[in-house]
């Protein structure tokens, strides 16, 4: 009697052990056994098209020609400074590219003897800003004929000029070239002035493509882990055994790719953010004021 009796607790003993490994099996697939969160991160590419522009008013001549006319480059952007001053604007630097491109014009103008933005070939400000190499987002050209008194009275009739105006107080030009020269025109002898105004790619706070190429690179990983972690996941869900060497080491290899994946999104997101860091930079310095 007493032998059948410790016969069946020793069966309930067993039984419970075995529903109690399942159970432990259970919880520790739930721990381990993890879905990967799957985080869509997105890189910023630039918030507008940046498409070049090219401001070239109607060129403007003298009302009152000076007999005591002299005009300067120094003068010239020291007036025009001053008016962008008055707007509360930055002054404009001079910028050896923009300095040869308006002596070019200036020659040019004198040479094949016309007055406009476009010479008698079809050469434009944008033409001599290529043949520079200067690397422009915005660019504006304002060109002056006659005798005009000095450089104060020569940038006020700028001003008085609505697209000369918009020119010399645009907020988007960080850089100027200015020439200036006397000689025969037309067969009378005056003076030509030309000004050039830009924002150029160099100017503006550059955006890291090695970055980028990282960033996408990360991306192409993330995505095959993605892939690899959801084939084991079937694998171990379609064990038969949820116990033993095999199944552990189902369990202990997607774990392992789990911190990976997790790991490699962590290092991507401080990427991606450093990158849009960049891209705000550089859309605050091209589309500023618009």
């Amino acid at each position: 009697m007493k032998l059948k009796i410790t016969f069946l607790i020793l069966i309930v003993i067993l039984g419970n052990v075995f529903f109690f490994w399942n159970d432990i099996l259970d919880l520790y697939s739930k721990i381990f056994f993890k879905l990967p969160q799957i985080e869509k991160e997105l890189i910023n590419s630039l918030t507008k098209r940046i498409e070049t522009k090219i401001i070239i008013p109607e060129p403007l001549k003298v009302q009152e020609k000076d007999p005591e006319a002299f005009l300067t480059e120094e003068g010239i952007i020291i007036w025009t400074n001053i008016q962008r001053n008055r707007q509360g604007l930055l002054p404009l630097e001079e910028n050896s590219l923009l300095d040869a491109m308006v002596q070019a014009k200036l020659e040019d103008m004198f040479s094949s003897q016309y007055f406009a933005h476009q010479s008698p070939t079809g050469f434009a400000v944008g033409d001599l800003a290529k043949d520079f190499g200067y690397e422009f987002i915005v660019i504006g050209e304002n060109l002056a004929l006659g005798d005009f008194k000095d450089d104060q009275v020569l940038v006020q009739a700028w001003m008085d000029s609505p697209g000369h105006r918009e020119n010399i107080l645009n907020e988007q030009y960080q850089e100027i070239g200015v020439a200036v020269g006397k000689g025969v025109f037309n067969g009378v002898n005056t003076w030509l002035a030309v000004q050039h105004f830009g924002l150029s790619f160099s100017s503006c706070p550059q955006i890291d493509k090695e970055l980028k190429a990282e960033i996408e690179t990360n991306q192409e990983q993330i995505k095959e882990l993605q892939k690899t972690l959801e084939l084991l996941q079937i694998e171990i869900r379609t064990t038969r055994s949820r116990r033993g060497p095999v199944y552990n080491q189902l369990i202990e290899e997607y774990n392992s790719l789990t911190f990976q994946y997790n790991e490699l999104i962590k290092e991507t997101r401080i990427l991606i953010n450093k990158y849009n860091y960049q891209v705000t930079l550089f859309n605050e310095c091209v589309f500023v004021g618009e």
